[in-house]
């Protein structure tokens, strides 16, 4: 259920990040073999070495980043190099665990008002389909509405299947009989360009240790897994992404989704048994993925704005929580909604996309109100100004 659930509700996301990179159809379908096929040997692997409920998954928030970014490049050669420097950096955060550190200590506000300013064009999408194609997305968005209220889990592929069946009818069956279809890796030849690792790989990186990795370990945690090995799961995953990255992979994870499904008592009463979920679900990723050409073939004859609104309905939920959260702190509210609103824009500047130039304005209002806030406190209590400065 954990594997079918992960593939089901994002795989549009990546399929339409990939393309919005510059990634053909064919290296698209690549990319989200080899995202299934990396995930299921971190899976089994790590799962039968440590014994616990270790599972995996794409950067769904990292996948959103590049629609978002998509004028940061058009060439997939130059998004490759930048996969490949995050599948680095991740590696590097299991050798230093200092880095880890100061990755997770990125204020929550402004993590998650980057993650919210990402996220807001894309589930914009349905709003937007719904006025220009009614007849295509407002059926999709029916079906994800009624399926919420009833069921929240089979939302998303509730409206995945309400738009196979959509495309059916306008498009007919043309698209099941493609070359795409056979399932193929392609390889992309990667080039260095540094504004695009500043700007795509940089952010993505980012997203994913704070948007999937670190929930990641909390999941484990919550599920009374207090030993769980970081250090191999950085550093396995980080590596395996490199890799993949030749393949057209954008980076893998630790899961957070998945991972509260099969580390939970649903899997299994016994917690030390749990294990055997994710090693079978791994071993479904395998098969999904040979769904990869299939699924991008779908999206190639689908109108692109359709193929967004189900990605803007899968991300909704993840919409609400990081607003949420960029809000909860009263006192850095301006600093959220700047670096929202900077990372929404989508503006780019000497080539670095958004979510780059929103972490930085973010981070310097806040050092700027925080500053400005110590010494009015100071001044309250009656402290020397000169205080203020050290």
């Amino acid at each position: 259920m954990g594997a079918l659930t992960g593939f089901a509700s994002t795989f549009v996301l990546v399929l339409t990040g990939l393309r919005a990179v510059g990634a053909s159809p064919a290296e698209a379908a690549s990319g989200l073999l080899t995202l299934c096929i990396c995930q299921a040997i971190l899976a089994i692997v790590l799962s039968l070495r440590f014994r616990m409920p270790l599972s995996f998954a794409w950067s769904s928030p990292g996948a959103a980043l590049l629609i978002a970014a998509h004028a940061t490049t058009h060439t997939f050669s130059a998004a490759v190099g930048a996969f490949v420097v995050c599948g680095v950096l991740i590696a590097v955060t299991g050798f230093w665990p200092a880095l880890t550190r100061a990755i997770t200590s990125i204020p929550t506000p402004i993590a998650s008002a980057m993650l919210a300013g990402i996220l807001f064009p894309i589930c914009l999408a349905p709003v937007e389909a719904s006025v220009r194609l009614p007849l295509l997305a407002l059926p999709i968005v029916l079906v994800w509405l009624v399926l919420f209220g009833l069921a929240p889990r089979w939302a998303v592929p509730g409206a995945l299947v309400a738009t196979i069946v959509v495309v059916g009818i306008s498009a007919g069956t043309g698209w099941l009989h493609g070359s795409l279809v056979a399932p193929h890796l392609s390889f992309v030849a990667p080039t260095f360009q540094p504004l695009v690792i500043v700007g795509l790989g940089v952010p993505l990186f980012l997203v994913t240790m704070a948007g999937q990795n670190v929930p990641g370990f909390a999941v484990l945690r919550t599920f009374g897994y207090e030993n769980v090995p970081a250090r191999p799961i950085l550093i396995g995953s980080g590596l395996l992404s490199a890799i993949g990255a030749l393949f057209g992979a954008h980076v893998n994870n630790l899961a957070a989704l998945s991972a509260a499904i099969m580390a939970g008592p649903g899997s299994h009463t016994d917690r030390s048994r749990r294990w055997i979920a994710t090693v079978t679900g791994g071993a479904v990723y395998v098969f999904l993925g040979l769904a990869a050409g299939l699924a991008a073939s779908l999206v190639s004859v689908t109108p692109p704005l359709l193929i967004t609104t189900v990605a803007g309905l899968a991300m909704l939920g993840a919409l609400v929580s990081s607003v949420a959260a960029a809000l909860e702190d009263p006192h850095n509210r301006l600093v959220a909604i700047l670096t929202f609103l900077v990372v929404a824009s989508g503006i780019v500047i000497v080539g670095i996309g958004s979510p780059f130039w929103g972490l930085l304005v973010g981070g310097i209002v806040m050092l700027w109100l925080s500053w400005n806030r110590r010494r009015r406190e100071r001044r309250a209590s009656g402290e020397p100004e000169a205080a203020a400065t050290e």
